[in-house]
């Protein structure tokens, strides 16, 4: 049996569960993630209450943290990267940055994705308007506990619209994939700002509403029969303001007319980019990227998170969008198949 730990590089909801599923099978774990602490997106971002627990993340993923930190079995080096990762399955050897050779016997990519950039789309106000943001910003203020504040003037909106798929499913920009969770996270976030403050009225602007799965009652139904959210299938032109108020123009393709409607605030509900450093992870790890730029899996029928080279792993959101709840399964469905790999059968390292 080999017993050189798991590497797992990336300390988000993937990377922790791959980490927790490693010592638990008994097995050491090595995590590795170039921010200053763990927890990845949901921790690092502020986000406030999860799809689709509604379990606030600082508490979620927090106890996460705290489960990996606090076991002697799992080896951390925050705001570290590796620069390079040589040998095979069995007799890996990863360098970090500062010289630290560490030797494993396999490793998981668990290294999550990049915020979209709004000032890619500037035709819609970001950047430009002080009182356009993005969900992450909103997330910040309601986890902030201050509640939903116009920036520009720190008033409560009386009008706030949700503008879905920015940086997602859009050609013209390069983001042909669907981001998977905007649609949920809006409607989620809709109903809390509504909670936060019942004099605000929302409206989320969309060219189709994709709550998979089993969230299409708890969320999309809930959030019009319930909250009382406005849903308007448009395809939007530009934000602008009347030096007053921001202004959404486009045309309503339910009745094929022209629609300029002035809000307070306007929100972007940004998608998943491919992790602003895949080039380098695969230049690094020797592994191969899908078409979009994110890590390619082998044949997903017969291996578990198996990447294009043997021995190496990839779970969440670093090989497509992903839910948080999906990236946490794929983190130990990876240890599994990693820890196969490296002489612990499989019902062992599920005990």
């Amino acid at each position: 049996m080999r017993d050189k730990p798991i590497l797992i590089v990336g300390g988000g909801p993937a990377g922790l569960s791959a980490a927790h599923a490693v010592v638990a099978s008994g097995r050491q774990a090595v995590l590795v993630d170039k921010a200053d602490r763990l927890g990845g997106a949901p921790i690092l971002q502020g986000y406030a209450k999860l799809v689709p627990s509604h379990e606030w993340a600082k508490d979620a993923i927090g106890a996460m943290v705290r489960r990996v930190e606090q076991n002697k079995s799992v080896t951390v080096y925050t705001g570290a990267q590796v620069q390079s990762f040589t040998g095979d399955p069995g007799a890996f050897t990863a360098t970090l940055k500062d010289g630290t050779r560490i030797a494993a016997d396999a490793a998981i990519l668990a290294t999550g994705f990049t915020h979209f950039d709004s000032l890619n789309k500037p035709e819609w106000g970001f950047g430009t308007y002080p009182d356009v943001v993005t969900t992450v910003q909103v997330e910040q203020m309601i986890s902030s506990g201050k509640g939903i504040r116009c920036p520009s003037d720190g008033r409560v909106p009386e009008r706030v619209a949700i503008l879905l798929c920015v940086g997602s499913r859009d050609r013209q920009i390069g983001r042909e994939w669907c981001s998977k969770i905007c649609c949920t996270v809006s409607a989620n976030m809709a109903m809390e700002i509504r909670e936060l403050s019942p004099q605000t009225n929302v409206y989320i602007y969309y060219m189709d509403i994709r709550t998979f799965g089993l969230y299409e009652g708890e969320f999309y139904w809930k959030s019009q029969e319930e909250a009382r959210v406005k849903y308007i299938k448009a395809r939007i032109a530009e934000v602008t303001s009347d030096g007053k108020r921001l202004v959404v123009k486009g045309e309503d393709t339910l009745v094929k007319r022209p629609i300029t409607i002035p809000f307070d605030m306007v929100v972007h509900a940004i998608g998943m980019d491919p992790n602003v450093d895949n080039m380098t992870l695969a230049s690094v790890f020797g592994v191969k990227l899908s078409g979009y730029g994110y890590i390619e899996k082998a044949a997903a029928y017969v291996t578990t998170g198996q990447t294009s080279r043997p021995g190496v792993y990839v779970a969440g959101a670093a090989a497509g969008p992903e839910t948080i709840d999906d990236s946490i399964a794929q983190g130990q469905a990876a240890a599994i198949a990693a820890l196969s790999l490296a002489g612990v059968g499989v019902a062992e390292a599920a005990e």
